[in-house]
């Protein structure tokens, strides 16, 4: 791709567009999309008219901008994304209607959990989590199971990056993941809302590591995370079989 006067080239500024959307901010302005992705305003409105006509950013009549939905097919068109979500989809539908809560897959990517497909439910506990999201490893029982089912090279390069993030907020740390790996599953109460507890159980290779988490979120103080705890890592066994994992 060729550079720009400022050295970057036009994949960098691409992404860096792309990234300028999260959750907090699904829609921008022209001159909000510039500052977040630091591009100057005339070359993102050059930018801007070719990604609308491709399809891969979208504007609508008051000028904001959105990601288009050629993203969303592309996205949907990646292989293991795929082949997990529709190995895991009836195993979630279970678990939604069998707890009443919401309940996610999620898997371990830049350091940060990305929940990949969320079922909702009526009437459910508070949840933080969305389809395309990312969320912390260290508040998320998602994040702590994907980081203690890892292999052991991603869990030193985890800490050495976040050493002080980890052990502020899990002062036993090693204990606290060599006991998430003996029972199965994680859980955390009150890391992002105080009244709910996460539970995550991870879905395994044939060589006992992670490739992903099924989770969900239930009223903290009701017991109803040991049943979750259960039926999640019947899930996860289920999931890891579809896919054609050896069950060990």
């Amino acid at each position: 791709m060729a550079n720009s006067p400022s050295g970057d080239s036009m994949l960098d500024r691409l992404v860096r567009i792309l990234d300028a959307f999260d959750a907090h901010n699904p829609q921008l302005t022209v001159s909000a999309l510039s500052r977040r992705a630091d591009i100057p305003k005339a070359t993102m409105y050059r930018l801007l008219d070719e990604l609308v006509s491709h399809d891969l950013l979208a504007r609508d009549n008051t000028g904001q901008v959105r990601l288009g939905l050629r993203l969303w097919e592309l996205a949907n068109r990646s292989a293991a994304t795929y082949d997990l979500r529709t190995a895991a989809l009836p195993f979630m539908e279970d678990i939604n209607q069998l707890l009443g809560q919401n309940t996610q897959l999620s898997v371990l990517h830049q350091d940060e959990v990305l929940i990949i497909e969320r079922l909702s439910r009526p009437g459910s506990v508070v949840n933080q989590a969305n389809v395309a999201g990312r969320m912390p490893v260290h508040r998320t029982s998602m994040g702590m199971a994907l980081l203690a089912f890892s292999r052991p090279e991603i869990i030193r390069g985890f800490l050495e990056r976040h050493r002080e993030l980890m052990t502020a907020a899990h002062p036993d740390f090693h204990a606290e993941i060599a006991e998430i790996r003996r029972i199965g599953f994680a859980s955390l109460d009150g890391f992002i809302d105080s009244e709910t507890t996460g539970v995550a159980a991870p879905i395994l290779d044939e060589a006992g590591y992670q490739v992903a988490v099924i989770s969900v979120v239930v009223p903290r103080d009701s017991g109803a995370w040991q049943p979750a705890a259960l039926a999640l890592r019947t899930a996860a066994r289920g999931i890891a079989r579809a896919l054609h994992i050896r069950d060990s």
